[in-house]
């Protein structure tokens, strides 16, 4: 499509004799008719913010008002989409870094040192012992077994509670005058061989491909991961980023498919699409500033607990319900087609969602 300007500005309406409006700076070409002049928006004084951002933000609270102004022509007003989401984007997981989601103790394993410490030591012979042994082990087994490979340190929680089960089995079988099939434990619980059920680290081949030298990554970043968790959640919230800008086009495509009767182009959607993330990125900016203020006045002022997970939950309400009203108001079709559209929309979306996240958390186990 030509990208030829308008006779007119499209914020103003003044009479255009260039490429911006005398009357209020306007650009004469449109951002969402070339995708050159909209990667150029992103760059173009980037970090030069002023009133416009408040006024921006503003907007946005209201669903679908931003994007509808912008698309209508009212540009100058307002930070360009792509820009808004960048910078939210980058604040928001930013902070997410920074706030304590309780992950500053270890991961535990798997306890056992409560009924099953108690069986071994109401066992009165070897052969209990063991039969109590196996029990456990078959169970802990299983349990680790019906969990996705994802779940690694989870996994890596089971069996170690497996080699606790085996050291207290051996233990006993040491009290009772029998002889344990591996290495006698000392009194701390520790052997001088390693645990059968540890994770072994390969190092006698090199990997062969990209999966294999992550797997071999995630098992050498385990135990690293369990002494100090918060690794892994500084890895996921720094490629968070990365994937929401992989997202966003998906999204844009989403709408573009769905709303082939609106006329729209691409990039049209696209900013729908940005605005849609950067309004999910300053929700996700205030629930993590609602976690920090829990943390910090809960212990001092009990009921602010209960205000603070009531704001939460208004607030993961109101998110997707924002996005529907933003929909409806984008593209002003009727309530049941608009509904239809979003609850397809948002299934495709949530389980590409859903997959990304897995893929991340695979990413940051082998990145912590």
């Amino acid at each position: 499509m030509s990208d030829s300007h308008p006779a007119a500005c499209q914020n103003c309406n003044a009479p255009l004799h260039g490429r911006f409006c005398h009357a209020c700076g306007q650009a004469a070409h449109s951002p969402v008719r070339s995708f050159a002049h909209a990667v150029e928006e992103v760059f173009e004084s980037f970090w030069h913010l002023d009133g416009r951002i408040f006024r921006t933000l503003q907007r946005l609270l209201v669903p679908g008002v931003l994007a509808r102004d912008y698309l209508a022509g009212h540009r100058a007003p307002y930070v360009a989409p792509m820009r808004l989401f960048v910078i939210l984007c980058v604040l928001t997981f930013f902070v997410g870094k920074l706030v304590d989601f309780g992950d500053s103790t270890p991961l535990p394993a798997v306890q056992v040192n409560g009924a099953g410490g108690s069986e071994f030591a109401k066992a009165g012979s070897v052969a209990e012992v063991e039969k109590i042994r196996d029990k456990a082990i078959a169970e802990l087994e299983q349990a680790r077994e019906s969990m996705p490979a994802i779940a690694a340190p989870a996994r890596h929680g089971f069996e170690q509670g497996i080699t606790e089960i085996r050291r207290q089995a051996d233990r006993r079988i040491v009290e009772l005058g029998g002889t344990p099939a591996g290495p006698v434990p000392d009194a701390e619980g520790e052997t001088d061989a390693p645990s059968s059920d540890a994770i072994a680290i390969s190092s006698g081949t090199a990997a062969d491909g990209w999966l294999e030298r992550q797997g071999q990554r995630i098992e050498q970043n385990l135990p690293r991961i369990e002494k100090d968790p918060s690794l892994l959640k500084y890895a996921f919230m720094g490629s968070v980023p990365t994937a929401l800008f992989v997202l966003v086009p998906l999204f844009a495509l989403l709408l573009k498919l769905f709303y082939l009767d609106s006329g729209r182009l691409y990039l049209e959607h696209l900013v729908v699409a940005f605005y849609s993330h950067a309004f999910l990125c300053l929700a996700l900016l205030v629930q993590f500033a609602l976690l920090a203020l829990d943390h910090w006045i809960t212990p001092h002022l009990a009921f602010f607990g209960a205000v603070s997970g009531l704001l939460a939950m208004l607030l993961w309400l109101w998110m997707p319900t924002y996005l529907l009203l933003m929909q409806r108001r984008v593209y002003g079709q009727g309530w049941t087609l608009t509904s239809i559209k979003f609850l397809v929309i948002g299934s495709i979306y949530s389980f590409a969602l859903v997959v990304t996240v897995l893929g991340l958390f695979v990413v940051s186990l082998a990145r912590a």
